[in-house]
Order: C-alpha cells, then sequence, then structure tokens
C-alpha cells in the first residue's frame, strides 16, 4: 500500500474509501447481499455533487443582519441537550439542556431545573448522564406548530418536552417498566374526536425486553421478558397507557389521520446475544389501532406491572390474531430493519432493512382494511419492497414523490420515488424508480429533509449524520467528530453543500420554517409565583435557619449591595431580572458555593445551599451585560 496520503476532493479517493469502508462492515456482519450499483451516480468531488448548479440553492453563507430561513432542531447524544441550528447556514445557535446538567444556564443548580429534572431524597439529581436520540415536535393540521418539541433520554429512559416559546425544557417524564427508550413520535391528529386536529399524545418506544415487573424475579428466564410501546399524554406528560408487545421497538411513526401508530422491530426473536438478534430472516413493523387501545383502558382490560399504576393493554401476536378486535397487527419487513418513516402524501410508512438491501412500502389504507376484516393478510399492506443499496437506515421525503435513504455501508444516500418502486414491485421492470445517488462521509445514518415528515415537506435541504468523519476535518487526536453535511435536493441531482463536525453523538433532528415559531424575547414576570417584582421587595427572611434571600438584577447592580447569614443556615436564594429590555441576561456566580446561573430579562431563578464555610464572598453577574459589569457584585458575608 502507497504511504502517499489520499486527496479526500479526489472522486476516485473517496470510492475507494467508501468501498474499503463498506467491504469492512458487511464482512462483520456477515450480511452476504449484493449491492445495488449506479453507474452514472456522482462521486463526492465531482462538481455535480459538491457544487450548487442550476436550479440549486446559491450556498450556505447568511450575509451580515440577515437570518437562516430554517431551524433545525437536534438530538444532542450524550451530552443530553438539544442542540438548535439555523440552516442553511449549519450554525448553532442556541443548546436546550434537559436531562443532563448545564453550568453555562445553571441547569441542574437552580431549584426549578432540579424540580423538573428529579432529585432524590438528599436533594442530589437522580441521574447526570443521558442519551438523547431523536426529536420531533407537535403538529397542528399535519404541518408543525411552534408549541412544543419532544426528545428521549435512552439510558435512563426519560422523555423530556420542550416550550418552544422560550426554547426551554419544561417537562421530564420517566417511563416505568421500560428499558432502551428509543423511537419516539407525536400524533398528527387525535383519532377519537375529529375535530381536535392537533397532537394530543406523543408514542415511545421500549427497545430492551426486560422482566415484568424487573425486581429480580425472572432475570435468568429471558422468554419471559417483554417490551412495552408507551403513550405519553402530549399536555400532563403523564404516561396514558403502555402496550405489551412481542419483541422490541425501534424507531416510531404516525399517521396524519391520527388512527395509526407504527414501530419497527428489529430482534423479534426475543435474543439476548447480538447473533440471536439477528437469526429470523424477516421482523416486523407493528402497528397499533390507537382508538380501540384507548377503548380498551376505559372497559378496564389491562393490567398493571411492579409499582406503576400504567394500564398496559396486551399488544401480544398470541391476543390479536382477530383483525376486527386486534389492537395491534405486525407487518413482515425484512430482518434487523432500522427506522419506520410517513410519507407527506399520508399514504404510506417506508421501512429500511439494515440488513437487506431494500426498502419495504407499506400502504396505510391496507392497513386499516386489515383492522376492519376486509383483507385476510396483513402482509398485503406491501406494496413495494425494491433493492436500493447496502445498509438502508433513515428515510426522508421531498413532498414530490422521492424518498432519500441512508445507505450505512455503502457510504451513500440514495434518492428513489416511492410510486415507481411500487410500479416495479408490481412487475414493471422497465420504472427506473432510483433517481440519483450521492456519496457521503462516512457511514451515514439519520437523515431529514426541511419539513419532511409534514404535508409541507418542501424538498429545498437535506441534512444527513454521518457516524465517522476521518479525513474531512482536522486531526484532534483520537476522538473524531461526526459529520453532519447539508445536501441541496431542490432539484433533480443532490448537492452537497456543507460539511460540519459535531461532538459525538448526536441522532436523530427535523427542520422547519423559521416562521412556525414565534420566540419570546421576554419573560413574564409572572411566570414564576416567587417572582420578586419590586426592588424594594428585596431583603432577608428568617425562619429558624431557613432563611430566604430575595434579590433584583437590573444592570449594572443587584438590589443589595450585601446580605448576611450565619454558618450552618439553609439559604434559599431567589433572583429576578428587573431588565426588559431583550438580550439583556445576568448571570449570578457565587463562589466556593458550587452556584452559578443565568436570568434572562423578567426571569426568576432560585437555588438552595447550606452556608457551611464562613467568611466573606462576592457574589457577581456572570454574563456581560454593561459597561460597568465588572463592577455588578453583591457581597455575601457568612458570619461563624
Amino acid at each position: 500500500m502507497s504511504d502517499k496520503k489520499e486527496d479526500p476532493s479526489n472522486s476516485n479517493a473517496g470510492m475507494s474509501r467508501r468501498r474499503f469502508i463498506g467491504t469492512t462492515a458487511l464482512a462483520g456482519l456477515t450480511l452476504g447481499v449484493a449491492a445495488c450499483n449506479d453507474k452514472d451516480a456522482p462521486a463526492a468531488g465531482d462538481k455535480a455533487a459538491t457544487g450548487a448548479g442550476a436550479g440549486h440553492a446559491s450556498g450556505t453563507e447568511i450575509k451580515p443582519g440577515e437570518l437562516d430561513t430554517y431551524y433545525g432542531l437536534w438530538s444532542g447524544g450524550h451530552n443530553g441537550d438539544m442542540r438548535v441550528l439555523g440552516l442553511p447556514s449549519g450554525r448553532e445557535i442556541h443548546r436546550i439542556p434537559c436531562f443532563v446538567p448545564d453550568a453555562l444556564v445553571g441547569w441542574g443548580i437552580t431549584n426549578e431545573s432540579k424540580e423538573i429534572m428529579g432529585t432524590k431524597p438528599d436533594g442530589s439529581l437522580r441521574y447526570t448522564v443521558a442519551d438523547t436520540h431523536h426529536t420531533h415536535a407537535s403538529y397542528k393540521d399535519g404541518n408543525y406548530d411552534g408549541r412544543y418539541a419532544w426528545i428521549n433520554d435512552k439510558i435512563n429512559s426519560r422523555i423530556a418536552r420542550i416550550r418552544l416559546d422560550y426554547f426551554t425544557c419544561d417537562k421530564i417524564t420517566d417511563l416505568p417498566n421500560v428499558q432502551g427508550f428509543h423511537g419516539i413520535f407525536p400524533d398528527k391528529a387525535d383519532p377519537v374526536d375529529p375535530a381536535i386536529n392537533y397532537t394530543t399524545r406523543v408514542f415511545c418506544g421500549g427497545e430492551f425486553a426486560i422482566p415484568l415487573p424487573n425486581d429480580g424475579t425472572d432475570v435468568n428466564a429471558p422468554e419471559k421478558y417483554r417490551s412495552l410501546f408507551s403513550c405519553v399524554d402530549a399536555e400532563t406528560m403523564e404516561v396514558r397507557w403502555q402496550a405489551l408487545i412481542d419483541g422490541n421497538c425501534d424507531l416510531v411513526a404516525t399517521s396524519y389521520d391520527g388512527k395509526l401508530a407504527a414501530t419497527n422491530q428489529y430482534n423479534t426473536e426475543n435474543g439476548i446475544h447480538y447473533e440471536d438478534m439477528m437469526s429470523a430472516e424477516r421482523d416486523a413493523c407493528a402497528f397499533f389501532h390507537i382508538a380501540r387501545i384507548e377503548e380498551a383502558v376505559k372497559a378496564g382490560k389491562f393490567k398493571t406491572y411492579g409499582d406503576s399504576k400504567v394500564p398496559v393493554v396486551d399488544a401480544t401476536h398470541e391476543s390479536n390474531k382477530d383483525p376486527k378486535t386486534a389492537l395491534v397487527g405486525y407487518v413482515s419487513v425484512p430482518k434487523n430493519p432500522h427506522g419506520v418513516n410517513a410519507s407527506p402524501d399520508g399514504k404510506y410508512f417506508i421501512c429500511a432493512g439494515k440488513l437487506s438491501p431494500t426498502t419495504t412500502t407499506i400502504e396505510l389504507s391496507k392497513v386499516l382494511d386489515w383492522f376492519d376484516g376486509k383483507m385476510e393478510k396483513l402482509d398485503d399492506a406491501i406494496v413495494a419492497e425494491v433493492e436500493v443499496g447496502l445498509g438502508p437506515l433513515h428515510t426522508a421525503f421531498d413532498g414530490r414523490g422521492n424518498a432519500y435513504t441512508t445507505l450505512f455501508l455503502d457510504s451513500q444516500v440514495v434518492k428513489w420515488n416511492v410510486e415507481k418502486a411500487i410500479a416495479f414491485h408490481k412487475g414493471d421492470k422497465k420504472a427506473q424508480y432510483v433517481v440519483d445517488r450521492i456519496d457521503v462521509h462516512y457511514q451515514p445514518g439519520h437523515i431529514n429533509a426541511s419539513q419532511s415528515e409534514t404535508k409541507a415537506a418542501d424538498g429545498k435541504y437535506l441534512a444527513v449524520g454521518c457516524k465517522f468523519s476521518k479525513d474531512r476535518f482536522l486531526p484532534v487526536g483520537p476522538l473524531h467528530p461526526e459529520n453532519e453535511q447539508l445536501i441541496d435536493i431542490s432539484g433533480e441531482k443532490m448537492v452537497l453543500m456543507a460539511d460540519h463536525p459535531v461532538r459525538g453523538e448526536p441522532h436523530d433532528f427535523i427542520i422547519f420554517k423559521r416562521d412556525i415559531v414565534k420566540p419570546k424575547q421576554v419573560y413574564s414576570l409572572d411566570e414564576s409565583p416567587l417572582a420578586v417584582k419590586d426592588a424594594k421587595e428585596s431583603g432577608v427572611f428568617r425562619d429558624g435557619n431557613k432563611v430566604t434571600v430575595k434579590l433584583t438584577s437590573q444592570a449594572p447592580a443587584f438590589s443589595m449591595r450585601e446580605f448576611t447569614v450565619k454558618k450552618g443556615d439553609i439559604v434559599t436564594l431567589i433572583l429576578t431580572n428587573l431588565d426588559k429590555v431583550e438580550d439583556l441576561t445576568h448571570g449570578f456566580a457565587l463562589p466556593k458555593y458550587n452556584v452559578q446561573f443565568v436570568i434572562n430579562p423578567l426571569e426568576t431563578k432560585s437555588v438552595t445551599f447550606v452556608a457551611d464555610k464562613p467568611g466573606v464572598f462576592w457574589a457577581y453577574c456572570s454574563t456581560f451585560c454593561h459597561a460597568l459589569h465588572l463592577e455588578m457584585r453583591t457581597r455575601m458575608i457568612v458570619e461563624g
């Protein structure tokens, strides 16, 4: 092998690396399947793949004073947060802490954030690690409505809700009897009341089968392990019901009419070891009849497990053989699928094969026909199962009838036409369903397009998350960043627009037009019952050894120049920012007491700590706010 370093812009070099990576991964997985080749596919270095052409966007540059035209909400991976990007620039605008402490804003330090995150009896946080994967937003009339977004924590089976008026987390819910909470998707309408055309529930997939209850019994009886599919109320964030299933859950999708939720399933074998998880030639996509499940819960046809009072309905194969009463139906799909996505026209769900070079297109009207007893075999709902390439994972849509699927082993994105794939599956071998391919770098996973899984899919931009970056960025030691790439899909050919390094390990994301959300720039004092609405209300208020310190900030000063407490006091400090000017944020940092947080205009936050160290402690504004920012201080005097 030559020691000469390959130029990453060279198309042959790019193809060589792609094939090497794909071959290595293929051997490791022992797939034994053939790739779908497209000789006309543009290589990564070709002008057709990397430069903007006729009919395409001009680029990713946003000039000074201009705003991006789209928002992107990204999972933050092991940072346990949600990232907010502007597109097409790819600039990271904000991070919304959810499951893990954040030193910048004081998440996990303030009393308000601790209440949302959950604490142990001693006041410490229950969890300080997380693994966020999937984020989705609330709907109305089949499009995003700008109210909420949700994100999962796979490690500790928690779901967080984000308010999109303030871009802050306001609720976190634990899913009982679930491990490996992975897929998540809100409903797009309420099937019980057709007049309700907005999100009322969020569906959550449980990936790892465990004993129920998981109390130490049956640990050596894996045949008794089960997974649960959960439904969370969008407003209260309480778990409404769960469904006991055969196999596990991976990703989740919902229909536009609100009648169906689905999860693709790998490991229907319920295997404990990886070789057992891929022994069957086909797995499943499970479809849940939402209205019937809710009726069963109302009728008391459920169980509960352990300490949880959440109703659990029986959605196993054995109990759902009659389609006219079934709560769930299982469609057979090729082995170990990864991803299920809803087409913008509301007609189809697409499952990707992963260990099969195929995607499976399922027609939702036929699934409903099966539930109504009009169709004998549920597998007849499959209207296309076509080859697209090696390692298909996730699919996005452009609203023009085309789907875009990541090929993990081929390191490509393939563009294919759904209706032509259906025609090919029916026997029209002249139907050229593959439209285009583009190399990405490298091993792509999640993918999404602007407005993709909405009725307003616009086919403008597509983003793809690549698990390996290799030679795309300056080396920073053994831990490489991942590579998120932006692709223009407005024309016939896909055009690679930009690479962006990102800290691992992000997963899913959504992209929507900026006018969908109307963020507030200043809080309302009434948001917090603790708000100190006038600087004259400031002071130190004692109740035995419990002390409340009320304080306000208004540039360039805190309302009290100093305050005094005694050693051993349990101090609750309440701070309200009385500045009303947009972007005039203050911070409060207290040395030696592990206190640091920010307060936005008219926001109130509080912290509680034990004054266990006597002396003078200069609390200061930690966020630059004014020409006299350095002078903005107050003294905490702790008497011994």
